[in-house]
């Protein structure tokens, strides 16, 4: 059975659901990400960004939109529509129709000085997230910012995913893990040496 996006991203009209919520912690962190690195030209790339809430909210309204330059991955033909909508706006942000688990969409978005990972983790195997996450350094430029989600229900992968994520060279910015629900909201900074892209690899395929 697979997800069926366009009803689930219907709970983000409840500005109480869980995927709201969720939504505001990864707003929150990038503009946090911003304001640590004012006045410089930024590039960001969003793997699996269905229709951008993330990051094209995040952007809306701040008078410094300009220095970012993102593209957003995402397959979905609908998604794709509602993202580019949504970021007509905003020049340079593009949105790809592409597949994100393949590392061959990332050339010329990469490398990324923000890199998110939003709604991928939970949906794909834990050997593609152990993939995907020592391919980090191919998408990361030197000192890179990388947001994550994971959800926490049993059998809990957070704890894995945090310390593959060491494993890689990342060092965790941040871990938000609200006890009333079950996400995860995580930020990783890469301390280790950025890798060239290798455009000829897989990260994952999507289970759900």
């Amino acid at each position: 059975m697979t997800t069926d996006w366009q009803a689930w991203h219907r709970a983000y009209a409840d500005p109480g659901s869980p995927l709201s919520r969720r939504l505001g912690l990864v707003r929150q962190e990038i503009g946090r990400w911003l304001d640590e690195r004012p006045g410089e030209a930024l590039t960001v790339v969003s793997a699996c960004a269905v229709q951008g809430h993330d990051l094209i909210g995040a952007l809306a309204g701040r008078a410094d939109a300009a220095r970012v330059r993102a593209t957003l991955l995402e397959y979905d033909p609908d998604n794709v529509a509602a993202a580019r909508a949504a970021a007509a706006g905003l020049p340079d942000v593009t949105v790809r129709r592409a597949d994100a688990g393949k590392l061959a969409s990332y050339v010329g978005a990469v490398p990324a000085d923000l890199v998110l990972m939003v709604g991928v983790f939970g949906n794909i195997s834990d050997s593609d997230v152990r993939r995907t996450v020592h391919a980090l350094p191919q998408l990361c430029a030197p000192d890179a910012t990388v947001v994550w989600t994971r959800s926490r229900a049993a059998p809990d992968r957070t704890p894995a995913l945090r310390r593959w994520l060491r494993e890689a060279g990342l060092r965790e910015r941040a871990f938000h893990a609200p006890p009333d629900v079950l996400f995860s909201v995580g930020v990783h900074r890469l301390t280790g040496s950025p890798r060239p892209l290798d455009p000829t690899g897989d990260l994952f395929h999507f289970v759900r």
